[in-house]
């Protein structure tokens, strides 16, 4: 068994208001989330659930924890095959379920990389590298629901900068 990894976050409420939970719609689902000394990250429910439209809701973080973790392992993985990508983005899409009772779950998250390499390379070698992204992706492997990857044409050009 390999090494254990532990990860701390606190999340602090900031919703109470005068009245706290007295009633479904007497506090707001403000939080604050902090990660160490980096800059705190303001949480709500999604609005749906009588949240905060300004603020991270957890359904988006998820969905962004899968994004970055694919986006991580494939940059290591291009980066072992020699493949020098000098762009990277992607617009990935979560769909979650409520039923009826008020619970739900996630149904499929779908990542939408868009590459940029320095030289060409083939299609093929592409969706390898995102084959071995997803198949070492911490997250995606934590999952109970299909992680797909439907990604844009690779494109050829100069370093992003952001």
């Amino acid at each position: 068994m390999g090494p254990l990894h532990m990860y701390t976050v606190n999340v602090d409420w900031t919703g109470a208001g005068e009245h706290g939970t007295e009633t479904y719609t007497s506090y707001t689902r403000d939080h604050v989330v902090q990660i160490g000394a980096k800059p705190p990250l303001p949480g709500s429910s999604d609005a749906a659930f009588r949240g905060d439209p300004s603020r991270y809701s957890p359904e988006e973080l998820f969905v962004a924890s899968l994004s970055q973790c694919h986006m991580l392992w494939f940059l290591h993985r291009a980066a072992m095959a020699g493949v020098v990508v000098v762009g990277y983005t992607d617009r990935a899409t979560g769909t979650m379920r409520v039923e009826t009772a008020g619970a739900g779950q996630f149904t499929e998250v779908v990542l939408h990389p868009g590459v940029t390499v320095a030289e060409a390379v083939s299609e093929e070698q592409i969706a390898t590298l995102h084959q071995e992204a997803h198949d070492h992706c911490f997250i995606a492997r934590s999952v109970n629901f299909p992680v797909r990857h439907a990604p844009l044409a690779t494109e050829v050009g100069a370093p992003q900068s952001v």
